[in-house]
């Protein structure tokens, strides 16, 4: 999907945005600064990723322990890389979760990425301050695309049991009002396959990064899901129309370049997961 632009993007239908982890291009990833400032830049839908800690409660955070890339101990010491999974958060009560920096340390993949002071804030709290946000600035309501992760050997080491790692995270969803907002997202069949039974009104996303067919991947899953979401360079116009023919939406992650944005306009997808939620706002708003 690299090819010249052959027609004005303003010719197709317009994509909801998604900023990936707020938008990791520009803050640190899965901070409060980066929501904020993904809110600011006018994204239709904030997307993260969620662990759970020591006493139970639901962090955003794209690994279940402190990343060496990103993180710095409590006393500003770099994390030792062979080292980083024993600092498993679900080990960790949030309040000694809450005294790491994960803002501090410059992502070498992303240079416009600013370095300042944060922490992996409660998904309870990214909620409360995006709602407050989108209340001052009088724009739409935003959605959020929250990811479950999840590995069977994992359970009970990184994380609870799916059924109840997913109710955790229901329970959070619908005590802060925004059920009718959520979309929950998983690369793991297992997870989605919890969230139908214990909540079948909330819309789920299979999110895909191999090259077994979609009739495949929904066998395995056992149902269709509500929204498709591929490795931005699995979709073609074939898997597009496959997808579409059984009513699903979709959203591909994680694009960044501007060509292959300009395809995915093209091609008609419903929303575009990106790090530079400011590029493909700006590739948007040409004529």
């Amino acid at each position: 999907m690299n090819g010249p632009f052959s027609s004005p993007v303003s010719s197709f239908p317009r994509p909801e945005i998604h900023g990936h982890r707020g938008c990791r291009g520009l803050f640190p990833e899965n901070t409060l600064p980066a929501f904020q400032h993904a809110l600011a830049l006018g994204v239709d839908a904030l997307e993260l990723d969620v662990v759970v800690s020591a006493d139970g409660q639901v962090v955003v955070s794209h690994e279940p322990w402190f990343s060496a890339a990103i993180c710095r101990l409590p006393d500003g010491q770099r994390i030792d890389p062979a080292r980083e999974r024993e600092h498993n958060l679900y080990r960790l009560p949030y309040n000694q979760i809450r005294e790491y920096d994960c803002g501090l340390t410059p992502h070498p993949r992303f240079p416009r990425q600013h370095s300042l002071p944060a922490y992996k804030p409660l998904l309870r709290d990214v909620i409360r301050s995006a709602e407050e946000q989108v209340l001052r600035s009088s724009r739409p309501p935003i959605h959020y695309s929250i990811e479950v992760k999840t590995e069977p050997a994992g359970d009970g080491v990184f994380h609870p049991a799916p059924e109840v790692y997913v109710a955790l995270v229901l329970a959070l969803i619908e005590q802060e009002g925004i059920a009718d907002r959520v979309t929950l997202l998983s690369f793991a069949p297992r997870i989605l396959q919890n969230a139908r039974v214990q909540a079948p009104h909330i819309p789920v996303c299979l999110l895909v990064e191999d090259r077994l067919p979609l009739a495949e991947h929904l066998a395995r899953l056992g149902f269709t899901p509500h929204v498709y979401g591929p490795d931005y360079r699995l979709l073609t116009p074939d898997l597009l129309r496959q997808a579409r023919r059984l009513g699903m939406r979709i959203v591909p992650w994680t694009v960044n370049d501007i060509a292959a944005m300009h395809d995915l306009i093209r091609y008609g997808v419903d929303g575009i997961t990106t790090d530079y939620p400011d590029v493909l706002q700006a590739l948007l708003l040409q004529e």
